[in-house]
């Protein structure tokens, strides 16, 4: 009987079911390719013109170059995408404040501490890998004993460049220093930095001249992004604290938020045309390319292996342990951040792009991308960590030496922690190559012998920072999605509609109320 009836149920699902049409494509194969191809191009269109500029920059740069071009033409066609760096900086320091003060706004503090632990765990992680790694490759490969070190000296002769004398510990105490600054205001435009002055002061009682160390503290050209990030993350937690009284605060921030995520998508649309002719001018700025392969190419070899192995195999690997997802299906979501990041060879240009990729491409929870991509293009520079490893290594070979075990692990801690320091703008890792050099008694001068390949390596490094910053911002979604709980921050395309935000108290004391409520219901049962 139970057959039967299972058989008739199913009878009547199935004429209540309307009848299936199969529809029958009767173009020709290659019209199907070409409708397919063509949805696809529409369905990430801006993707596509962004690969297009890249490539049509590279083109672009190569033919010039048969013209000759004067220094004046080269700026000429360098200017619009000099206009894409100025517009992404202009968006740099709004987009900063308002996610990190929104998404920690809505957080409780224990929610907070667990995003800050794991993000800071994985920013030291892959950073000493970088660097490990950078080490081990550099020793193996050798460039700087199989090169041509005829040549190369060749272009090192001459005076020191002029260079700040730092040491770690004056650069570790300059992170702290940033970190709190005295003028929030000044923060947005100047950083601090720790310099030493030798005086030579002659000495009464034994009538010689002796060299007193004096410390001097000034202000040099450059955001301070530690300062602001710690000033966001005080004021939007302290936010999070104040209940309803801070629901004002809370809705301008996010009014601010939505605001500029509105204006990255305008800018988006005319970054492949900045990112062709920024790929061109560089291209162009090259004075000898035969020459500098020939000079530096197995240095660059070497640093191109160590940056491909951290992008493909750690940090993938880091990835699906964690979370047991496709890494590459996350870098696919990430393919337009990692483009603008070799156009504008600048992590913190590239933070806006980054965003809409991991919010709105890859979905990920926005009070993670808030908290953890900020912090990340400031502290996490992985491919930073791993070419201020090989540098002074390489340089290092150049001159004969040999550098011991402990050595390289003064270089490999001092690189982590130099990257740390290095502000996310255009070659700011040459800045702080100096500290390294310095740790290991490596002669200033000798880092003009990597001046005229840094501009690619720099780029190829800014694009895994961004890759090493999204994979980071992925793992954290996927360890603390379950505490967050469904998102109480709420923002709509719909610009007339009131944004429903409340305070991390008020959540809390909700959440309080319910959880009662639940026990109470259940004790009556």
């Amino acid at each position: 009987m139970d057959d039967k009836h299972d058989q008739t149920v199913a009878m009547l699902n199935d004429e209540n079911r309307p009848p299936r049409t199969r529809v029958v494509d009767n173009r020709a194969p290659l019209a199907r390719c070409c409708s397919c191809f063509a949805g696809a191009l529409s369905d990430n269109l801006l993707l596509t013109l962004t690969i297009a500029g890249v490539f049509l920059g590279l083109i672009l740069g190569f033919v010039a170059r048969t013209w000759e071009p004067s220094t004046e033409t080269i700026m000429i066609l360098s200017f619009p995408g000099d206009i894409l760096m100025r517009m992404l900086k202009m968006l740099i320091l709004p987009l900063i404040t308002s996610s990190l003060i929104t998404g920690l706004a809505v957080l409780d503090p224990k929610s907070s501490g667990k995003l800050g632990l794991y993000a800071l765990t994985y920013y030291f992680v892959t950073t000493v890998l970088a660097a490990i790694l950078g080490i081990v490759l550099v020793q193996v490969i050798r460039p700087g004993e199989r090169g041509n070190r005829d040549l190369i000296n060749m272009e090192a002769r001459g005076d020191d460049p002029v260079a700040d004398q730092v040491t770690t510990l004056d650069a570790i105490f300059d992170l702290f220093r940033n970190m709190f600054a005295e003028n929030i205001i000044q923060a947005g435009l100047e950083q601090v930095k720790t310099t030493r002055i030798n005086e030579v002061v002659f000495n009464n009682i034994t009538h010689t001249n002796i060299t007193k160390v004096k410390f001097a503290t000034r202000y040099v050209a450059g955001t301070n992004f530690l300062g602001l990030i710690t000033f966001c993350c005080a004021f939007g937690i302290t936010i999070g604290t104040m209940g309803k009284r801070g629901e004002p605060m809370l809705h301008f921030f996010l009014i601010l938020n939505e605001i500029v995520m509105k204006l990255i998508k305008l800018v988006m649309w005319y970054s492949p045309f900045g990112i062709m002719f920024l790929v061109a001018g560089k291209v162009l700025e090259i004075e000898d390319l035969l020459k500098l392969a020939q000079r530096l190419g197995l240095y660059a070899l070497t640093v191109l292996t160590g940056l491909g192995i951290h992008a493909l195999v750690t940090l993938p690997l880091i990835y699906y342990s964690v979370t047991r997802k496709n890494p590459f299906a996350f870098y696919r979501g990430m393919l337009q951040a990692w483009l603008t990041g070799i156009g504008t060879g600048s992590s913190a240009a590239s933070l806006p792009v980054t965003f809409r990729c991991l919010e709105e491409t890859l979905k990920l929870d926005k009070r993670v991308t808030r908290f953890v991509l900020p912090i990340g293009a400031t502290v996490n520079m992985d491919g930073t960590a791993l070419y201020e490893a090989v540098a002074p290594v390489f340089l290092a070979q150049l001159m004969g030496r040999q550098l011991g075990i402990g050595q390289l692990i003064i270089v490999s801690l001092t690189a982590t922690v130099a990257s740390v320091g290095a502000a996310s703008i255009p070659s700011a890792g040459l800045v702080t190559m100096l500290l390294v050099m310095s740790a290991v008694n490596i002669p200033a001068k000798e880092i003009t012998i990597i001046f005229a390949i840094d501009w690619a390596l720099d780029r190829i490094r800014t694009s895994v920072n961004i890759l090493g910053d999204g994979i980071g911002a992925g793992i954290v979604d996927h360890l603390v999605r379950a505490d967050l709980g469904p998102t109480d921050l709420e923002e709509g395309e719909n610009t007339n509609a009131p944004i429903k935000a409340r305070t991390a108290s008020e959540l809390s004391g909700e959440r309080r109320i319910h959880s009662r409520d639940d026990f109470n219901e259940t004790s009556k049962l």
